[in-house]
């Protein structure tokens, strides 16, 4: 029988989240300061507040009345921030504060669907779903126009940048743009041209110019001396958003060489195009991000929703229709930052890089996610053309595969710049493949498992492992299974290659793991003992030993040699999905369907620490190098990051001992000296009933103790009052210690007025707690009296019968 791993000083007993990446944007425009410094995401009902240069939640502003945001707009002095919800209504917030200054009603009878100011920042303009655009001044704080006239719901409202003209534009789902004169409160022109709605609106340097993109695949550009339009741009897809170049940038690298209007479009395309006015030109065209789409739902997929330039930043941003948010710099259009603001159901995650500076995350998606964990800066990675369901990192942390629903895995490489490309792909399973597992010495093979309940060992040529190779690769190379393998009866879960090389193991549906040379693939064993499928294998890093986790929630340690089952781990109550071994092999960590990590001891079979840190089931689970960081990936759409702190609660609770020791030795020192109003407030803060109740007898046995006791009551602050008042509702239960405790009532009774006793925490609950055994104790002292007069009057007759004696006795 395989010896189980030898006890080492260092186990965990704790980890705490030390981050988490969540979703922060779920669609509709976002909104970045002047200064470029935060972005505004809205997320439901709430409005987020993203740092851009960590990529940190600032905070979010969060909706009292639980309704999912409708739109949001800031200020241009980025003083004043407005969000309409369904609700109705629209708030006002501080947003450096997260405070809500003002909310009032919309007046508008369906929800808000667009937000403007002007260039003052002193008019808001709303547009609802019910066909009407309000005006309102944001200092007097009132409702100046109500303008009517629109049809449908009103999707953009845009206030021309020349205030004195007091013109306000609009959009409704009749693709027509209407001009609304704001003195008299009327639609002064009607520009028609569009045949879809119109998305944007850009105002040219001359404010007479003006620019509208639409879904009709077009820009127009509008005289609007004349109201006319005098060029028609056909851009060949749905434009979201055209945005004018700044007249004074220099934009050579873009394909701008002429003076004039130039533009840039976002749409369906997912690809950024420069435009000249003049000619009606494409003279720029983004390169492609991505391989080649080859369906209308791939395309869609990576289509733009929004853009806008930020001067503060000189960059464009960009909005996904997969909710991700690039940072292009602007006179080159170089990708500098990209952020996943929603990261759907989160199948798998690992760490990458060397020093384990990234993530990679298998989302509900094709494409793989990487964050840098230092910036939250995000590479998508473009390859797999259907949904991605496992990942396994080699070593050296360089290079990791990806498998996935279209039957296929790839091999990734990180460039010392950190990017990431495909460095080769595989074919042959055929079904899904659902689980993979690298090498674990030496980046030379790869293990994966499929639906078709094969195992397939897949050999790495070593043009890849080779940098300076791997350097030279301009397309993915192509990988061949060298074995093939039929492993299991129903599906293959997991697949881990063992820390020498030398063997794999495989779980499956069908609730058996078994054990099989990674030569030949050749079988060396069946693990029975399992009730329902199996989820996960993984080998210990220290002994001959495998680990399982299943369906029927429990976790079982297996010896290599003769199979046998060493340990069982009992304690989850739903399935088992994960396991890892941490603490140099010591110890478990698992993660369930029910959205729990826990932490097992092996040597003791003990569950030492359950880490509720998600909703939903946690598919990723995957320890650093170091030992000392865990991340877990959930359906909840959320990636957290677990550290380990058993070292610093150590050393925390060791401090806090010392602590304690030196503040008795103290308290006992104050007690001797007689110094009884700082051991008073020493045992308060040290939150010591009895101490505090020993200090209180001690001052009455004093001469004038009563005096003493009362003096040194009032010393103390209002807090050490309201404690010492607790503390005496408890002495007051014992008659024992019942006269200290009413000697310590009586003191705050006669020198504190009842209202300034009202204002302390807790008075009712003291009051209602005190009045009963009072009581109890004035009945017993009452009987008390009661029995000694008694005695007396006994004690008097005895004396006058004694007396009587006397005298007959002398007579």
């Amino acid at each position: 029988m395989a010896a189980l791993p030898p006890p080492v000083s260092r186990f965990s007993s704790s980890y705490a989240v030390s981050r988490r990446i969540e979703p922060f944007y779920k669609g509709g425009p976002v909104q970045v300061n002047r200064d470029g410094k935060f972005m505004f995401c809205p997320c439901g009902i709430k409005l987020n507040v993203i740092d851009i240069e960590t990529g940190a939640l600032l905070h979010s502003l969060e909706q009292d009345d639980q309704e999912d945001i409708t739109s949001f707009v800031l200020s241009p002095d980025d003083e004043i921030l407005v969000t309409g919800s369904r609700a109705l209504l629209l708030k006002q917030w501080d947003w450096r504060e997260n405070k809500c200054v003002r909310t009032w009603k919309a007046v508008h009878v369906a929800p808000v669907a667009a937000m403007a100011f002007d260039s003052t920042s002193t008019l808001l303009a709303t547009g609802g779903c019910d066909s009407t655009i309000k005006i309102w001044d944001m200092i007097k704080q009132y409702c100046t126009h109500n303008l009517k006239g629109s049809s449908g719901v009103v999707h953009l409202v845009e206030f021309h940048p020349d205030i004195s003209r007091l013109q306000l534009f609009s959009s409704s789902m009749d693709y027509k743009i209407r001009i609304w004169d704001l003195k008299s409160s009327k639609c002064v022109a009607v520009l028609s041209g569009h045949f879809s709605a119109v998305t944007s609106l850009a105002f040219a340097a001359d404010k007479d110019t003006l620019i509208s993109s639409g879904r009709d695949k077009i820009c127009m550009v509008w005289n609007l001396k004349t109201g006319e339009s005098k060029r028609t741009i056909p851009v060949y897809e749905s434009v979201e958003a055209a945005v004018l170049l700044p007249e004074n940038g220099n934009f050579s690298q873009l394909g701008v060489k002429n003076q004039g209007l130039h533009f840039l479009t976002a749409g369906s395309k997912g690809v950024l195009k420069i435009w000249e006015v003049a000619t009606a030109a494409c003279v720029f065209t983004q390169a492609v991000p991505f391989e080649p789409v080859e369906s209308k739902e791939e395309a869609s997929e990576r289509s733009l929703t929004h853009c806008m330039l930020v001067p503060g930043r000189n960059q464009f941003v960009t909005v996904s229709v997969e909710h991700s948010i690039v940072l292009y710099d602007a006179p080159t259009l170089q990708l500098k930052k990209q952020f996943a603001g929603y990261n759907d159901e989160v199948l798998d995650v690992k760490f990458l890089g060397p020093g384990d500076s990234h993530i990679v995350v298998a989302t509900n998606s094709p494409q793989l996610k990487v964050f840098e964990l230092a910036t939250s800066h995000c590479q998508i990675l473009y390859g797999h053309t259907e949904t991605i369901l496992a990942l396994d990192v080699f070593r050296k942390g360089l290079m990791f595969v990806s498998c996935a629903k279209d039957k296929s895995l790839r091999v990734w490489r990180m460039r010392k710049d950190g990017k990431v490309t495909c460095v080769a792909q595989g074919l042959g399973h055929a079904h899904v493949v659902g689980t993979v597992s690298c090498s674990r010495l030496k980046e030379s093979f790869i293990v994966t498992s499929s639906q078709d309940c094969t195992v397939k060992i897949w050999n790495i040529p070593e043009s890849l492992t080779s940098k300076a190779k791997a350097a030279l690769i301009s397309s993915p190379e192509n990988l061949h299974a060298q074995v093939t393998e039929r492993g299991h009866d129903k599906d293959i879960n997991s697949v881990a290659v063992s820390p020498n090389d030398k063997l794999i193991a495989t779980g499956s549906q069908d609730r058996l793991a078994k054990l099989w040379s990674s030569s030949d693939c050749s079988l060396l064993g069946v693990f029975t003992g399992h009730k329902r499928g199996i989820w996960c294998v993984q080998f210990s890093p220290v002994d001959q030993i495998l680990a399982t986790s299943s369906a029927d929630g429990t976790l079982k340690l297996w010896g290599l040699q003769d199979f046998s089952c060493l340990k069982t781990f009992e304690g989850h109550d739903a399935s088992v999905l994960k396991i890892i071994f941490v603490s140099r092999g010591t110890q478990l960590l698992s993660s369930g369907s029910d959205g729990l990590l826990k932490l097992w001891t092996i040597k003791t079979n003990e569950c030492v620490k359950t880490l509720d840190g998600h909703e939903d089931k946690i598919w990723g689970l995957h320890s650093n190098k170091q030992d000392d960081l865990v991340v877990t990936g959930s359906s909840d759409s959320c990636i957290t990051l677990w550290k380990d702190v058993t070292e610093i609660e150590q050393q925390e609770a060791q401090a806090k001992q010392e602590e304690q020791i030196m503040k008795e030795q103290e308290l006992s020192n104050l007690l001797h000296e007689k110094r009884y109003l700082k051991a008073l407030g020493l045992a308060i803060s040290l939150d010591r009933p009895h101490t505090v109740l020993m200090v209180v007898k001690a001052i009455l046995k004093e001469t004038n103790g009563r005096k003493h006791l009362e003096e040194n009551i009032l010393r103390l602050r209002k807090d050490q009052k309201e404690a010492v008042l607790a503390f005496l509702v408890t002495w007051n239960t014992n008659s024992r210690n019942c006269h200290e405790a009413q000697a310590v009532m009586e003191t705050l009774l006669k020198h504190e007025t009842p209202d300034c006793l009202l204002q302390y925490s807790g008075i009712k609950g003291a009051v209602e707690s005190l009045l009963p055994y009072t009581e109890r104790h004035f009945q017993r002292l009452s009987r008390l009296l009661e029995a000694s007069m008694f005695i007396d009057f006994m004690w008097q007759n005895m004396k006058l019968a004694d007396v009587s004696q006397q005298e007959d006795v002398t007579l």
